[in-house]
């Protein structure tokens, strides 16, 4: 059980944060994708993460994972509509206009199944699973 420390998984849930943070700007400052506006709410709670997990590491204050619980558990349900209008027929069809960008538009669809959404909703179970570990183990 070594391996499922607290800071492990504190560590685990701030590396996802910074690595979708970081492919979110790949894809829209490098590639050229333009968010549409369910990626832009999805980077409002991503962001954060990756800064209050940065910090909680540093200071090996597990504490952050109610925050980082409560974060993540808001993004990944935005992630899991945003991946839903764009793959699912009938939520696509009734998905409502989002600015100049589509929301169901993909940019990617490597293997069929993975988009921009998909990834960050992978990111947010992360965090998310990461998270609830660390308070289940609070009295160790």
């Amino acid at each position: 059980m070594e391996m499922l420390k607290k800071e492990n998984l504190l560590f685990t849930a701030w590396a996802a944060s910074f690595t979708a943070m970081l492919g979110s700007l790949y894809f829209s400052e490098i590639a050229g994708y333009e968010p549409c506006e369910l990626c832009w709410y999805q980077r409002i709670f991503m962001y954060p993460l990756a800064f209050l997990l940065g910090i909680a590491v540093a200071r090996k204050e597990t504490s952050a994972a109610v925050y980082s619980l409560v974060l993540s558990g808001i993004g990944g349900f935005i992630s899991l509509y945003h991946y839903g209008i764009q793959k699912i027929g009938f939520l696509s069809d009734t998905a409502p206009a989002c600015g100049r960008v589509p929301c169901t538009g993909m940019y990617i669809n490597w293997f069929g199944f993975i988009t921009i959404p998909f990834l960050a909703l992978t990111a947010f179970a992360i965090i998310f699973t990461a998270s609830l570990l660390i308070l289940k183990r609070k009295g160790e």
